[in-house]
């Protein structure tokens, strides 16, 4: 009898230190395998026809819709009257739409508001407040007669000519004699009108330029400017730049020549009230402070020029600083213009 229970007992510490493996997790397994074969070979399986039937899966046209149920539709989406919805959106939400959009808008005008303070409470009516790009001035024709064309006044010598438009009544009027000692002073010095001593807001002095000083070209003797008798004048000014002193403090000269055409056709040149301008004019300081500033004027009578022939004048400004032969700028300190006389 002991050694049964020997061997039996010996079977049993075997069978616990070996268990055998479970037989339904061998048959998962397989079932596994045999899912995995079957969706491969699905996928292998050509399609039925009813897949290839595509016309079923196309969009169906929507039934058109007649005009009273397009008008209900319009009506429904400005007020529904089941939803208490207008255009779509409750009370609510167009409150809060309309919030947004309000506090938007009004951070936007502060933010502009605030920014152009700031601008103007930077900047100076009176001056600029960078002036480091200023270029040297040109030189303009300030009133021309008888041509259309600024830069080529065509004339013809006829005593039956019209009076030239320049007149009293023109902005011409303000080199009156009468105007001029009205609301300049007269100056003697040659040297710059300095006034920079004076508060920033206070009006400057202007010195006068009277009309009568341009002689035979000032219009008063001759209401043709001599373009009746063949002797034209042309009145040349510089132009305008604020707190600009130039020459470097000596006047700055205009000369005339033939640019294009015999150099001898242009003939005597008289220059009134001289060929300079003087010192006494600059600085100007803007039409906010130099109210009655009148700029000076150099007239150039062409006396002796020969008619039925036609020629390009160029007038230059000589000086300090000065320039006049820039290549990228041809009208920078000189003034070009046709000039033809016909007998």
């Amino acid at each position: 009898m002991e050694p049964s229970s020997t061997e039996g007992g010996a079977e049993e510490t075997l069978l616990k230190n070996h268990p055998p493996s479970p037989p339904h997790k061998v048959m998962l397994k397989h079932g596994q395998e045999l899912e995995e074969e079957q969706e491969e070979l699905a996928e292998h399986q050509p399609l039925e026809q009813e897949d290839l039937n595509f016309e079923r899966w196309k969009r169906r046209p929507l039934p058109k819709r007649t005009l009273h149920q397009k008008i209900d539709d319009v009506k429904t989406y400005l007020w529904n009257a089941e939803t208490n919805e207008f255009m779509g959106r409750s009370g609510k939400s167009w409150s809060l739409i309309l919030l947004f959009y309000a506090a938007l808008y009004l951070f936007l005008a502060a933010m502009f508001g605030g920014c152009m303070f700031c601008l103007m409470w930077s900047i100076s009516p009176y001056h600029p407040t960078l002036n480091d790009r200023v270029m040297p001035p040109g030189l303009s024709l300030a009133w021309h007669c008888c041509g259309k064309d600024l830069f080529m006044p065509f004339l013809s010598h006829s005593p039956s000519l019209p009076p030239c438009p320049l007149s009293p009544g023109s902005s011409f009027a303000a080199y009156n004699d009468g105007t001029q000692e009205k609301r300049n002073i007269r100056c003697t010095q040659d040297r710059y009108f300095m006034q920079d001593d004076l508060e920033e807001s206070a009006e400057r002095k202007a010195c006068q330029f009277k009309r009568s000083w341009l002689g035979d070209c000032s219009g008063m003797q001759d209401p043709h400017y001599g373009y009746s008798q063949g002797r034209p004048c042309v009145l040349l000014r510089m132009n305008r730049i604020l707190g600009y002193l130039p020459g470097q403090g000596k006047p700055v000269n205009v000369t005339c020549g033939v640019k294009k055409g015999p150099p001898e056709a242009v003939g005597e040149l008289q220059f009134f009230p001289k060929s300079i301008f003087d010192l006494k004019y600059y600085p100007y300081y803007g039409k906010q402070r130099h109210v009655n500033y009148s700029s000076p004027v150099v007239a150039v009578r062409f006396a002796g020029v020969q008619y039925d022939t036609h020629i390009q004048v160029q007038c230059k400004l000589n000086g300090e600083g000065i320039i006049n032969n820039s290549p990228t700028d041809r009208y920078q300190g000189s003034v070009t213009f046709s000039l033809e006389v016909g007998a």
